[in-house]
């Protein structure tokens, strides 16, 4: 038994935690946030100890494994603290709020003997790993166009009460959600570029509301089209045009085939399903057995996408 904490007890690390208590080789031993209270709900959920104070938690809990879930502008900080300590390491994505910071801490993961990891759900996505499995398999013929759509009415999200995520430094929906699609879009595809891309932002300090974008996907055409304070309802889609037909991957985990038309399958994971594999993905590792993570070097040039779609310059 492998034991486990949390550091950031927003949404996401409580989805972690939960993870964790479900896995037969993990337990929840550890619930650490700056919000006393977060710490303290988390921690009493899964009969656990709160901290705030991580080399506190570290030290007395000695945990086995970390979640990061803390803002990016924190990763580095602890994921070094808990390497240094002897933890295998999830961390969220983004890598961090820049490239530059990113390759730091890709280094700093590649010079460790423990297993560090980035959540990027669509690795263990069904919907989105058929699509993968379909466009390799010539099912939509020769991909000629590649599309990542975006739409949110209100940033943040309605559900995330953060203000950070309001900000340009380290916040915005297209680290928030447009970095999942440009996993994905690496994941179709070996190379794939920023041609350039026009951004608007909602004032000196705050993130972005618009970005259009040219991209080349292995010589395919691809565009990013991403729009916030929008009417209408939230959107998040990626999809490849070939020249024998169209998939998409939409609202996170449905697959559409030959979207606009009567023949469409949906393929949906249930709730929960990809957090549990990846925690199974770690735990393999931790073994010493093959597993299929996503490593920081991959969650670096996602990051690097990312930086040339928002116009931080290397």
């Amino acid at each position: 038994m492998y034991d486990a904490a949390v550091v950031g007890c927003g949404v996401i690390g409580r989805r972690l935690a939960d993870a964790f208590a479900e896995h037969d080789r993990t337990a929840l031993v550890a619930a650490c946030d700056l919000d006393a209270d977060a710490a303290a709900a988390l921690a009493e959920a899964h009969d656990a100890t709160a901290y705030t104070d991580l080399d506190a938690m570290l030290a007395e809990a000695s945990p086995d494994l970390v979640h990061v879930g803390v803002p990016p502008v924190a990763h580095a900080e602890v994921v070094d603290a808990a390497l240094s300590a002897g933890a295998h390491v999830i961390c969220e994505k983004p890598i961090a709020p820049t490239a530059a910071e990113g390759r730091e801490l890709a280094a700093r993961a590649a010079e460790s003997d423990r297993v560090t990891a980035i959540n990027f759900p669509f690795r263990y996505t069904p919907g989105f790993r058929e699509l993968v499995d379909r466009v390799a398999a010539g099912k939509v013929g020769d991909p000629r166009r590649l599309s990542l759509r975006f739409r949110f009415p209100k940033w943040p999200r309605p559900w995330q009460d953060v203000e950070w995520l309001e900000g340009r430094e380290q916040g915005g929906p297209t680290r928030e959600v447009g970095s999942h699609f440009l996993f994905g879009a690496l994941e179709l595809f070996d190379d794939v570029a920023v041609v350039d891309a026009t951004r608007e932002f909602g004032g000196p300090e705050a993130c972005e509301t618009s970005i259009l974008a040219r991209l080349e996907a292995d010589g395919v055409a691809g565009a990013v089209d991403l729009l916030t304070d929008c009417v209408g309802e939230q959107e998040n889609s990626l999809t490849v045009e070939g020249t024998d037909g169209a998939l998409a991957l939409a609202d996170w985990r449905t697959l559409v085939a030959a979207p606009g038309t009567d023949e469409e399958r949906v393929v949906t994971d249930a709730d929960g399903e990809t957090t549990l594999t990846l925690v199974g993905e770690v735990v393999a590792a931790m073994d010493g057995a093959d597993a299929d993570l996503v490593d920081f070097e991959t969650a670096l040039a996602v990051q690097e996408l990312v930086d040339d779609l928002l116009g931080i310059e290397a």
